[in-house]
């Protein structure tokens, strides 16, 4: 399933959902889990890595490195 990147208009966190297979990214019964709102929108977010050789991939600037904070730079987790 893939995994989308949400804003909460209210709140103003950050946040990722799975979307299952064939289902819409949009709102759709979707919401916040730090306030509950409905008030979310999908934020526009690629996927992108590069090969550094012997089979690592490396992030390539711009995009997270980890699914556990939305942080471009990954000195932030040590990832």
């Amino acid at each position: 399933m893939p995994i989308f990147e949400f804003d909460c208009l209210d709140c103003q966190k950050q946040f990722e959902l799975l979307v299952g297979v064939g289902k819409p990214a949009g709102k759709n019964g979707r919401v916040c889990p730090a306030c509950q709102s409905q008030n979310i929108k999908k934020r526009f977010s690629r996927f992108a890595a590069r090969s550094t050789g012997g089979g690592q991939t490396t992030p390539v600037a711009g995009s997270s490195g980890c699914s556990s904070c939305s942080s471009s730079s990954c000195g932030t987790c040590g990832t």
